[in-house]
């Protein structure tokens, strides 16, 4: 499940459930494609370092071939498809998006920072069934235009699809130019706001921690949710936007309903 999805592709995925789930479902299930989709709404930072959060749709589509069980997705991983896949290992490109922090936001009349699509490579390792590591590097185009990028990895308990609970510990790094978008004051910026002139450089931002838990109630219907923590260190936490309008501690959480169905092509 991905954190950051317009509302208009929640919107979509809710009427491909009542579009294809009909047909589909009268299908026998040995021939066909079973199809997972979540809908539902969670709370992420308004931006990063941010003390206040803002709500944000939830939503998620997964695939199980015949005999097959659904494959094992973090709740604070990219989008992306694995182009090559061998032996626990699987990498391929990435796609993530990052709001827009607005002078309001903060509190302050701070520059805006615009929305931003980050484009990269993510990479898994499965040690065994139950841990994987994962690692991801993302390049902003346009709004901060900076990198970042994530490690961790996650212990995973499931009985099928019945239920998956995962958790596990994050690290994310950001180089100079990232870090001075959310967390540098230029000094424009120090003489509107009062705030001490700050040029960060790159390096750890946050560290952490993520969870999550699916439940499936019925063949059809079932839960997801998921939380996360992480604490900014480094450069970021010595921020005085931080210190002044922000918080190091950042939250965020989610709640989905999702509905299983067959589909043959």
């Amino acid at each position: 499940m991905n954190n950051e999805r317009p509302l208009a592709a929640a919107l979509a995925l809710t009427a491909s459930l009542f579009l294809l789930s009909g047909p589909a479902a009268a299908q026998d299930e040995g021939d066909t494609t079973r199809v997972r989709i979540g809908v539902g709404a969670q709370v992420v930072p308004s931006y990063p370092g941010a003390d206040e959060v803002r709500w944000r749709p939830l939503w998620d589509v997964g695939r199980a071939r015949p005999g097959e069980t659904f494959g094992f997705e973090a709740p604070d991983e990219s989008f992306g498809i694995p182009v090559i896949s061998t032996n626990g290992f699987e990498i391929g490109p990435i796609l993530n998006y990052e709001g827009s922090r607005k002078p309001d936001e903060v509190g302050a009349p701070l520059d805006k920072v615009k929305a931003t699509f980050e484009a990269g490579v993510g990479a898994d390792y499965y040690l065994s069934d139950n841990f994987r590591l994962r690692a991801e590097a993302r390049r902003g185009i346009g709004g901060h235009d900076g990198w970042i990028g994530v490690v961790g990895g996650d212990y995973i308990m499931r009985d099928g699809d019945d239920y998956l609970f995962s958790i596990g510990p994050r690290v994310t790094l950001a180089n100079g130019r990232y870090h001075r978008a959310y967390f540098g004051v230029t000094p424009e910026e120090s003489v509107r706001t009062g705030l001490s002139a700050y040029r960060p450089g790159g390096g750890i931002q946050t560290a952490g921690a993520s969870a999550s838990f699916l439940y499936q109630l019925t063949p059809r219907w079932g839960l997801y949710s998921y939380a996360k923590y992480d604490r900014l260190v480094g450069d970021a936490a010595d921020s005085p936007i931080v210190r002044a309008f922000g918080s190091r501690d950042q939250f965020s959480g989610g709640l989905a309903v999702t509905y299983t169905f067959n589909w043959t092509k």
